[in-house]
């Protein structure tokens, strides 16, 4: 037994490091455009539907990952992936409706919707780099992104004891993690980001004036984003992840 792991530990190591030779977060030397960076167009994503279009590197990593799953009995698929800033806004603005309409005021709006969904034009799923995922082959329950479904008994169990061996070896990482400590969004066993292209665009997000992109794009609500609320949402929404990722 030991054998056969130590056999299936190189195999997987080995077969990370010839489809990522460089993998390194400091040498990706894209330089990445405003538009780029808040879901506006991105001429480096691939795909032609919701849950195919991604940053093009991130889709090969995570087709070789999933083909390694495969020989686990583990059928990885993805539930989002690249997500456009109009997309984002949808979402946003619908709950922002839905919230004031129920007599919440626009700032107890904001504060229910980012605790599950961004502000359009702040999301990690605008770079192509970020995936939801399940294990097609397990049961399915109805709300398939439920904490509780990826552990104990949960039907995507299997799938998320395999991402935590193996995962990284292809470049993803998870994002909201379980640390007592974290702050902002709440975990998610299951969002997972390619560090080689998302750790530079995340640095190279950090350099936008946020708040001000947000007004000029005219997000409902955004007259609400003050400096103090700003400050906040980026320190925990925004950084306060994984610190594989920063």
């Amino acid at each position: 037994m030991k054998r056969a792991l130590f056999l299936k530990t190189c195999f997987y190591s080995g077969l990370g490091l010839s489809i990522m030779p460089q993998f390194s977060f400091v040498s990706f030397q894209n330089k990445f455009s405003r538009n780029q960076l808040i879901g506006k167009g991105n001429p480096d994503i691939s795909g032609d539907s919701y849950t195919t279009k991604m940053h093009k590197d991130a889709s090969l990593a995570f087709k070789r990952m999933q083909a390694a799953a495969a020989h686990s009995g583990i059928k990885i698929e993805l539930v989002s992936a690249y997500r456009s800033f109009e997309r984002q806004k949808e979402i946003y603005e619908g709950k922002y409706k839905r919230f004031t309409g129920q007599g919440l005021s626009p700032e107890q709006a904001i504060e229910k919707i980012i605790e599950y969904s961004t502000i359009p034009g702040t999301s990690r799923h605008h770079w192509g780099t970020d995936i939801d995922i399940i294990d097609a082959n397990a049961p399915r329950p109805e709300n398939v992104l439920q904490p509780e479904h990826f552990h104990g008994k949960g039907p995507f169990c299997k799938l998320k004891e395999w991402l935590n061996e193996n995962a990284t070896l292809w470049g993803f990482y998870e994002v909201y993690t379980d640390d007592p400590n974290r702050k902002g969004f709440k975990y998610e066993p299951w969002h997972y980001s390619y560090a080689p292209v998302s750790v530079p665009m995340l640095k190279e997000y950090r350099n936008l004036d946020i708040k001000r992109i947000l007004q000029e794009e005219k997000i409902k609500g955004s007259e609400y984003f003050s400096n103090s609320f700003m400050e906040r949402y980026i320190s925990e929404n925004i950084l306060d992840i994984n610190s594989e990722l920063l």
